[in-house]
């Protein structure tokens, strides 16, 4: 009896170390393809992908804004970003540099390390899906 017990207390350890084994270690190529819903439910912000390990590098969020508002001011940081509009119209202001304008079915990509805003200058909302992947150096 003794020994069925250290025997199963054995088998439980093992499967914890596993487990946070693979939570912890480096799961590049783990990703599985999927089909993801775009239905924000009348939020401002979906998140779509969620970086490691759902995907490499990759993270994306599906946002809409109102008329007249922005995401605030953020940097890229070390990754580059894709802005693909699917309703309405904005501007991207490059902080200490040109703005972008841009409207339905065009995308804009935003270089890493680059500090800027996302607005809408439209009177309908600004629908836009952005992607963002960690840039090689």
């Amino acid at each position: 009896m003794k020994k069925r017990i250290m025997l199963l207390i054995l088998v439980n350890l093992i499967v914890l170390a596993s487990i946070i084994f693979c939570q912890s270690s480096d799961l590049v190529g783990q990703q599985i393809p999927k089909v993801i819903k775009l239905d924000s439910a009348g939020k401002d912000y979906l998140r779509v992908l969620a970086g490691p390990p759902e995907s490499s590098t990759m993270r994306s969020g599906l946002v809409t804004l109102a008329p007249k508002k922005s995401v605030g001011k953020h940097s890229t940081e070390k990754y580059e970003e894709l802005v693909i509009i699917i309703e309405g119209k904005g501007e991207m202001a490059i902080i200490g540099g040109s703005t972008l304008l841009f409207a339905k079915g065009e995308v804009v990509y935003c270089p890493p390390y680059t500090e800027h805003n996302v607005t809408n200058t439209g009177e309908e909302n600004l629908i836009y899906l952005y992607v963002v992947a960690e840039a090689k150096n």
